[in-house]
């Protein structure tokens, strides 16, 4: 059956996922220097038979870096052990994991920076000395006991490493930071996520996805799936420039990769307030988000394009967004 009218493939979010997540470093598109970096890393690991070195992996959300530390794994023919910062919320939840992993074996901590502190602390004896101190009792009865860990190396994934204290961050062995992706490499993307799925689809359509993916492939493809269901809906045997244009204006994502939530905030910064700065935290409340989204997410890509800039008394709408919007 053809993947455009599969059913499965269609309604299934991590089988989509799955099905595009490249395996080593030759089919991860972009990110060049990161992945010399890692090859050659790997590489060394492997020829002196020894664990690799603890990786942080540093950049915005959607741009691999679960799938890198997959690839680590792979390519160092480790087995792989998943597990997020905020599910550590004690350093008995991390001393549980570290001990039960086996020689080799790759952890990886995405959301590394939300780790609870008591859990951190523990972390940085293992992470150098591949040893941690389990607290015994309590009062003025509690002793200490020593628990060796089998080697492993540790993949840690933020998109705040500035939030990473720096005992923790000096013991990563290399760190790579992430950039956002050219929108060449995005259609790189696409297109071999458009094979993956034996999708029929005009070049130009492609493009016209990647000029509006924000620099993420986690985005590319998203809309890849929106672009997708329209025209299976639409019962057209191949993907036109139309067709996508059609399906992301549905979708309220605009030339620039705006969504509602991007405009909203532009269309507040210039009416509401005159233009004039305006707080994070009035910003939150007058779009109805949350503080964290708007500076961990939204903010990052308006800065870059140039849309808002962040000055000492707040956020304020440049001559660029006016334009953007229509606005004098």
């Amino acid at each position: 059956m053809n993947e455009l009218s599969s059913p499965d493939l269609a309604s299934n979010e991590l089988a989509f996922e799955s099905a595009l997540r490249p395996k080593s470093l030759k089919e991860f598109v972009g990110q060049s220097k990161v992945r010399n970096q890692l090859s050659l890393l790997l590489e060394a690991a492997s020829m002196q038979n020894r664990t690799a070195d603890h990786i942080l992996l540093a950049g915005p959300p959607g741009l691999g870096k679960t799938t890198l530390a997959m690839i680590v794994a792979e390519e160092s023919a480790r087995p792989l052990r998943l597990t997020s910062g905020p599910t550590i919320q004690h350093a008995g939840d991390l001393a549980a994991i570290l001990s039960s992993l086996v020689p080799g074996e790759v952890l990886f901590i995405d959301e590394i920076h939300r780790m609870a502190r008591a859990a951190e602390e523990m972390l940085y004896l293992a992470m150098e000395d591949f040893r941690v101190d389990v607290m015994v009792g309590k009062g003025a009865g509690a002793s200490s006991i020593p628990l060796e860990l089998s080697p492993f190396t540790l993949v840690g994934a933020t998109t705040r490493s500035g939030m990473l204290p720096n005992p923790l961050r000096d013991r990563f062995g290399f760190t790579a930071h992430l950039e956002f992706y050219e929108n060449n490499e995005l259609e790189e993307v696409l297109v071999r996520a458009a094979a993956k799925l034996n999708l029929s689809i005009e070049p130009g359509a492609l493009a016209e996805v990647a000029s509006r993916s924000r620099g993420t492939p986690r985005i590319a493809n998203r809309l890849l799936r929106r672009v997708r269901d329209f025209s299976l809906v639409a019962e057209h045997s191949s993907i036109s420039i139309a067709d996508a244009r059609a399906a992301l204006e549905l979708y309220e994502v605009d030339e620039l990769g705006l969504d509602r939530l991007d405009r909203s905030i532009l269309q507040i910064l210039t009416t509401r307030f005159d233009g004039k700065p305006v707080g994070l935290s009035t910003l939150a409340v007058a779009v109805g988000e949350e503080q964290d989204t708007i500076e961990a997410v939204v903010e990052p890509f308006l800065v870059r394009m140039g849309l808002i800039s962040r000055t000492p008394r707040g956020r304020q709408a440049t001559a660029a967004a006016y334009r953007h919007l229509g606005l004098t």
